[in-house]
Parts: structure tokens; C-alpha cells; sequence
């Protein structure tokens, strides 16, 4: 089975606004945008909206794109697994209450994201990278995607393992 990409809206964001503006690297997004129709490349329906607000021409991009497999995070089993993803922060010694008030947040898509990819078995594509040193003794005040989806055996990766595995070359 084709690997598919659950994507975090860091990986659209951050390469619209720092390296592959649409004015200037256009060959990424039209690159990006053939790759929607083979149903590989997966947004849940938390991170459309994030991009959306932001009502600018990557919202425009994002809306136009009807290739992209939408997800919706409110199903059972994702609803579970989202628990799931929850109860680790607080359980597991590695992160302060601060992390867990973060992510319980109904509007960050972070742990949305690790249960949909667990669920689904997608890779998540996100910009973040783990913390590093994660430890009982220093516990960390922010949780990271690579680190909580370890947890959960989500395969992470950032966008240009995206890139290569779709051989998108711009």
C-alpha cells in the first residue's frame, strides 16, 4: 500500500512564508497540487481551517485544492485514540501540566493529528522536530509531534521526506 501524508499546517506555512512564496517558487505548489489527485496527501479538516483563517493566498491555494483527501477528527476511534494521545502527556513524567493545558486546547491540532495518523497509519509531515533529552527529571513545558507520535508508533517526517518519496522536484 502507498505510504500516505497526514499534513500539519507548519508544512504549508512555513514554506509559504519563508522559502517557496507562491510568486517565487511557483513550481512547488504546482508540483504539490498534481500530487493531490492521487490521494496520497491527507488534511484534516482542523488544519484547512487554521490555513483558511489566515486569508491570504495560501488559504486561496489551500480552497481551490479539491484533490486533497479531507479528514474529519470527529470519529469514534479517533476521538479514543485523541484520549489516548491526551492521557500520555499527563501520565508519562516527560511533560509539565503546561503541555497538556496546550494541547487540550479544542483548537490545536496536534494531538488530533498523532490519533488520526495512529488510526489511519499515515506519516505525519510536520515542521517540528523532537526536543531532544526528553527526561523525568527536567520535564519539558511543551510537547512535540515527533516525540508523543514515537509513542504511538506514528512515523514522522518533515516535508522534504514528503518531497523525495513523492519525487516532487521543483
Amino acid at each position: 500500500m502507498a505510504e500516505k501524508f497526514l499534513i500539519d499546517s507548519n508544512s504549508f506555512m512555513t514554506p509559504y512564508r519563508q522559502y517557496y512564496a507562491f510568486d517565487l517558487v511557483p513550481t512547488f505548489w504546482k508540483e504539490l497540487s498534481k500530487q493531490t489527485q492521487s490521494g496520497t496527501l491527507i488534511l484534516l479538516d482542523m488544519v484547512k481551517a487554521e490555513i483558511e483563517k489566515g486569508k491570504d493566498e495560501l488559504a486561496d491555494w489551500i480552497n481551490k485544492e479539491s484533490g486533497f483527501v479531507v479528514c474529519n477528527h470527529i470519529a469514534p476511534e479517533i476521538i479514543g485514540k485523541y484520549q489516548q494521545v491526551l492521557q500520555y502527556v499527563q501520565t508519562c513524567g516527560l511533560y509539565k501540566e503546561q503541555a497538556l493545558q496546550t494541547w487540550a486546547n479544542n483548537d490545536v491540532a496536534d494531538p488530533w493529528l498523532i490519533a488520526v495518523a495512529a488510526v489511519n497509519n499515515y506519516t505525519l509531515i510536520t515542521a517540528e522536530v523532537p526536543s531532544g533529552g526528553l527526561s523525568i527529571k527536567t520535564p519539558n513545558k511543551a510537547a512535540k509531534i515527533p516525540d508523543v507520535a514515537k509513542a504511538f508508533g506514528v512515523k514522522t517526517g518533515n516535508l522534504y521526506y514528503m518531497m523525495r518519496h513523492l519525487n516532487i522536484k521543483i
